[in-house]
């Protein structure tokens, strides 16, 4: 017997982001470039600092993607820096470097803890570990990856054969598999992930380029609201569905940043000729 369902009238569509329910018009199903009132939703904004209004609070985890400087929402960033929210969490693969990306949020302080694989770039985080003035829970690379995907999926933990043996194992759950031994991880899911793609559309899809996808697409799944900086900003239908790597369910907000800037970590040449 086929199961009953209820189809929404066409008074009574609505949309959710953070918990709160809004009502939508029944003929508002159409999206313009700059996010007109006529919106199912008003995914874009016009600057990060209203795409992160009402968003941030005190103590909040927050994830943010990137590798090194690749790939890493900056504007999204300072906007955090210029809200003054204190004594967050930031689940990020690394911290930055002084004086960029996550490294002005430590020079302001704003970072009580760091989950994150690697942070050898950062002398103010070093200094602020050592002096006891920042938490550090460290992971390793694939495991932090696999928390967050983890987290993303609605996979609350896995067992992992890396770091058995090891501090990384100490106070963790250990069992048997086929004669193995592996430790239980738990996997991660922010109040906020903000991440940045190459292209989007209007509707929140997202398409990453080359080594600055990284940690990007897996982190934009395991926030309750994710939050995307987009450099080429297109209409609904202009991106191949095959090209697309983030699904716009996963994205509430969008703002366009049409000039970011290509930062090189290390830059390394070879002598002329």
């Amino acid at each position: 017997m086929a199961r009953q369902c209820s189809i929404p009238t066409q008074g009574s569509s609505r949309t959710r982001e953070k918990g709160l329910v809004s009502s939508i018009r029944p003929n508002s199903f159409r999206q313009s470039l700059h996010g007109s009132p006529a919106t199912v939703m008003r995914k874009v904004y016009s600057d990060a600092t209203s795409a992160l209004a009402g968003l941030l609070k005190d103590g909040m985890t927050v994830m943010s993607g990137g590798f090194g400087l690749c790939g890493i929402p900056e504007t999204l960033i300072l906007a955090i820096r210029e809200s003054g929210a204190k004594n967050l969490t930031v689940i990020s693969n690394n911290a930055g470097i002084d004086g960029i990306g996550l490294g002005i949020l430590l020079e302001t302080r704003q970072i009580k803890k760091m989950i994150s694989s690697y942070v050898g770039e950062n002398k103010l985080f070093a200094q602020q570990f050592l002096a006891g003035e920042l938490e550090l829970e460290f992971n390793p690379q694939g495991t932090l990856a696999e928390r967050i995907r983890a987290g993303g999926a609605g996979i609350p933990a896995f067992f992992t054969k890396t770091g058995v043996g090891t501090v990384i194992a100490e106070g963790k759950d250990l069992r048997e598999f086929d004669g193995e031994t592996f430790v239980m991880e738990r996997g991660l899911v922010a109040d906020i992930s903000i991440v940045h793609a190459w292209k989007g559309d209007t509707e929140g899809n997202l398409v990453y380029r080359k080594t600055a996808r990284n940690f990007n697409p897996m982190m934009a799944t395991a926030g309750k609201v994710t939050v995307a900086e987009v450099e080429h900003l297109v209409k609904p239908g202009e991106i191949d569905p095959d090209h697309i790597i983030t699904p716009g369910i996963f994205v509430q907000r969008i703002v366009h940043v049409p000039n970011a800037e290509k930062r090189i970590e290390q830059r390394t040449t070879r002598k002329r000729a």
